[in-house]
């Protein structure tokens, strides 16, 4: 009955079978949706659990591919860090949960969709934004800032109750002190113990990478190729390793920078809400595939151009992350930041090496890079006099600015 038929963003866990069984309670009929985004997760028990609890069908759509391909390529491409550090991780696999949770509305004739995202954080906001730009009519529930449920369930120990009152099967292992989010990209680590600042992550936090003290002695090169700013091929140079295609290649970075300890970070970040968190990070492939795309795109890109791409960045990071990746505001970044990227082609070896990323050296068939004009020993194309008219021109203003500064100072002293 599609009147009330309502697609959830499940995962099994306390909160959404609590929700799923309250949906039921209400007089809607469930259908549980988990899209598979590379996360570590029992598929096939959340599955059972949902049909034990009442959904109609669970279903698993396994969007790995098309999260590599379709959004974090993108971001590689725009350098994607926002307010500097933030390799966006969460925030780009939430359209593409949110487009496949759409595509699943529309399929089953669902009119609603649900989640379990909380009333303070950015993924209500990345969920619903996504779900009315692909669905212009559908309605979103959520328990979380409806009274009638967060009122009933101000604390966990309610939860609890209602689980044992319910029949929901109850976590078998003592709750970590953190919650965590994690896919092929990332782990995110916040709340808990965490919300304080000052709390030093425990090392048993860690889960996608080894601490750096303790990772190999030998550090591991790569080269990584790209065409169009895009990830191509990756070449293992000591064991002769090769992955081209998207997914491989990224988890085969994962892989590596995970064994040396590459891409944790731990910062506190400005939601879009309008507070701060503490967030701790892992996302060892992104930090490898980011530092060799930087360095491609310098050497390759004019410097006004990379000046005007670099805002380009900031606004494609703070769009994202706000959960505005179906705008026609960010789809107009990404075309733009994709056009930038015509010559950014080429090579980069990387020695990744006890938390490090290093580059050592890059070669590209479009690079601006001239061996002979830059060069100490030849004079190539250049007349070193020119330099003394270009240094007088740009000197002017500082003159001009320090006469000014005399004069005021000759004035407060009289």
């Amino acid at each position: 009955m599609a009147e009330k038929k309502v697609v959830l963003a499940y995962s099994g866990g306390l909160d959404t079978s609590c929700i799923l069984v309250w949906l039921l309670e209400k007089g809607y009929d469930v259908i549980a949706f988990l899209a598979d985004v590379g996360q570590n997760e029992d598929f096939e028990a959340a599955r059972q659990k949902a049909a034990k609890l009442g959904a109609l069908k669970m279903i698993i759509p396994d969007v790995r591919s098309e999260f590599v391909r379709e959004f974090i390529w993108p971001s590689i491409q725009a350098n994607g860090l926002y307010e500097d550090r933030y390799p966006l991780g969460t925030a780009l696999a939430r359209p593409c949960i949110g487009r496949a949770m759409i595509k699943v509305a529309r399929d089953e004739g669902a009119r609603y969709v649900a989640h379990g995202a909380t009333g303070k954080g950015n993924d209500q906001i990345r969920f619903e934004l996504s779900a009315y730009a692909l669905h212009s009519s559908i309605e979103v529930i959520a328990p979380w800032r409806m009274p009638e449920f967060y009122q009933r369930f101000p604390g966990r120990n309610e939860l609890f109750e209602y689980a044992k009152e319910k029949g929901i099967p109850l976590p078998v292992t003592p709750k970590s002190p953190w919650s965590m989010d994690a896919n092929l990209m990332h782990i995110s680590y916040e709340s808990g113990i965490l919300e304080d600042p000052n709390t030093h992550a425990p090392s048993e936090l860690y889960q996608m990478t080894s601490d750096p003290q303790v990772a190999p002695d030998t550090p591991t090169i790569l080269d990584i190729e790209f065409e169009n700013g895009l990830p191509v091929k990756i070449v293992n140079k000591q064991d002769g390793v090769e992955k081209c295609d998207a997914l491989k290649l990224f988890l085969y970075c994962n892989e590596i920078g995970g064994k040396h300890g590459v891409g944790r970070i731990d910062i506190v970040e400005n939601r879009f809400i309008g507070m701060k968190s503490r967030g701790i990070y892992e996302t060892p492939g992104g930090a490898i595939l980011l530092a060799a795309h930087v360095d491609l795109e310098v050497f390759t890109l004019d410097r006004e151009v990379r000046k005007i791409k670099r805002g380009l960045d900031e606004k494609f990071a703070e769009q994202v992350y706000r959960g505005f990746w179906f705008s026609p505001e960010c789809e107009f970044t990404r075309k733009c930041i994709a056009q930038s990227q015509e010559y950014v082609t080429g090579s980069v070896t990387v020695k990744i090496y006890k938390g490090g990323v290093y580059i050592l050296g890059r070669k590209a068939p479009t690079s601006l890079y001239n061996e002979e004009l830059v060069s100490m020993n030849v004079q190539g194309d250049y007349e070193p006099q020119d330099a003394g008219g270009f240094i007088k021109i740009n000197a002017l203003r500082l003159r001009e600015y320090q006469r000014l500064r005399k004069s005021s100072f000759d004035k407060v002293q009289l």
